[in-house]
């Protein structure tokens, strides 16, 4: 039977480390990781589903443990939440985050299986959601070249599927982006996004497209990749004003950031952006006049 995977966060190794030894003995259990910060925990957590998460309220790195609970909150999923702390000071609101437990460390062993009854009963209902398709960034991929060839480069391509009733709204879409002529709203708007600890504001103008992953999404700058706890749902809704378009249930492409459009052989077409990545989406030949109409060709 597959065990409860769990993450330990907190600044302290010592607590982690004696903690682990507290855990030991749980069969049900299986640690599979440690971190520090907030920031850390996101990206175990997005590359592993974990069943369950031992953390404390205090962080570094300027997220702190209910502030991370809070991020978690509207996962379908969501992973058990036990809190440790030194006093009974935040206790409410870590219950009101709907925290599984919460121990004042360190903890008798008695209190501690207390927490592992808690958590046996929490596995009987956990489903542990499947690992999300990721691009093999590993392996360089064959791209089109302007003379009809292809040739090998380090840039990645998303190929796309897009029905013959999105075409219309793509193509109305395209033609505003590339309208000169439209009167252009001054590029003031900011994504707030955080990497590293630090919390960064990026203009929506830089944004080339944003990549849905989970519960959170991906915001894809021309030379940066940002892990976010945006839905693309919300953010769909925030950029589609700015000439955003939702090309793929997983992807939302910034028409003001498509550099070029390079034939594919099938009468399909490729969108170039800004950056390593390149959208690709595919156009039915009863539609190749609208889009170059839109283009000027």
């Amino acid at each position: 039977m597959a065990k409860l995977k769990t993450l330990l966060l907190h600044p302290d190794p010592l607590v982690r480390r004696d903690l682990r030894q507290a855990l030991s003995g749980a069969g049900f259990l299986s640690v599979l990781g440690e971190a520090v910060t907030a920031f850390e925990a996101m990206e175990l957590i997005e590359a592993i589903p974990y069943g369950a998460l031992f953390l404390s309220l205090d962080l570094p790195g300027g997220v702190s443990g209910l502030e991370l609970a809070q991020m978690l909150s509207g996962r379908k999923n969501k992973p058990a939440l036990v809190f440790l702390a030194t006093g009974e000071g935040q206790a409410y609101a870590a219950f009101e985050l709907g925290a599984t437990d919460y121990l004042l460390w360190p903890a008798s062993e008695e209190r501690v299986q207390k927490t592992l009854a808690k958590l046996s009963e929490f596995k009987a209902r956990f489903r542990e959601v499947p690992m999300p398709e990721k691009w093999d960034e590993a392996q360089p991929q064959a791209v089109p070249d302007w003379d009809g060839g292809w040739a090998d480069g380090d840039e990645k391509t998303v190929s796309l599927p897009l029905e013959d009733d999105e075409q219309d709204h793509f193509l109305s879409a395209l033609k505003q982006a590339w309208d000169t002529n439209q009167a252009r709203t001054p590029e003031i708007e900011k994504l707030a996004v955080s990497q590293d600890g630090r919390m960064f504001l990026v203009p929506y103008g830089q944004i080339v497209f944003v990549e849905a992953y989970e519960d959170y999404s991906y915001v894809h700058t021309a030379q940066q990749k940002y892990l976010t706890s945006y839905r693309v749902k919300y953010l769909e809704e925030r950029l589609a004003p700015h000439r955003f378009f939702r090309v793929h249930r997983k992807y939302l492409v910034n028409l003001d950031m498509v550099t070029e459009i390079a034939s594919l052989p099938g009468s399909n077409f490729m969108l170039r952006t800004a950056g390593r990545t390149r959208i690709e989406l595919p156009i039915s030949r009863r539609r190749i006049a609208s889009l170059k109409q839109v283009l000027g060709f």
